[in-house]
C-alpha cells in the first residue's frame, strides 16, 4: 500500500477513534428499581434517569434513549428506541415515555414470556449511525 494512502487511512481512523472516544462516559444512566417481582397480568414501570439531557428523537446527531430486554443466555433485544418508538417485533404492551433526563418503560399486562432483564441505554446517533455508550 502506498505510504501516503496508508498514512491518510491511519490519520482518518485515529481521528474517528478519538471522536468516538470523546463520547464515552458523558451520559450516566441510573435505572430503578434494580429488581421487581410482578404477577402475570400486572403492569410494571421501570425508570431511567440520566445526568444530562437526552433527546426524544434520534434524527441527525443526537443522544437518545433505548430500551432492551435480555433473557438468560441470549443477546439483548432492542425493544424501544428514540424513547418511545417500538421496534416492529415489540408487542404493543411495551411502551416507552419520557424526555430530557427522565424516561420510563412500561409493560402493561405482563406475560410469562416477558421474564428477563431490562436495560435502558443512551446512544449517540451520528449521521444515521448508532454509537452506544452505556
Amino acid at each position: 500500500m502506498n505510504s501516503d494512502i496508508y498514512s491518510s487511512y491511519r490519520s482518518c481512523f485515529q481521528t474517528l477513534a478519538t471522536f468516538l472516544t470523546g463520547f464515552r462516559g458523558q451520559v450516566t444512566v441510573t435505572q430503578t428499581p434494580a429488581v421487581k417481582l410482578i404477577q402475570i397480568g400486572e403492569s410494571v414501570t421501570i425508570n431511567c434517569k440520566t445526568n444530562t439531557v437526552v433527546s426524544n428523537g434520534c434524527v441527525g446527531s443526537y443522544t437518545c434513549m433505548a430500551w432492551y430486554q435480555q433473557k438468560p443466555g441470549e443477546a439483548p433485544k432492542l425493544l424501544i428506541h428514540s424513547a418511545n418508538r417500538r421496534e416492529s417485533n415489540t408487542p404493543a404492551r411495551f411502551s416507552g415515555s419520557g424526555s430530557r433526563t427522565d424516561f420510563t418503560l412500561t409493560i402493561s399486562g405482563v406475560q410469562t414470556e416477558d421474564t428477563g432483564d431490562y436495560y435502558c441505554q443512551s446512544a449517540h446517533v451520528i449521521s444515521g449511525s448508532w454509537v452506544f455508550t452505556q
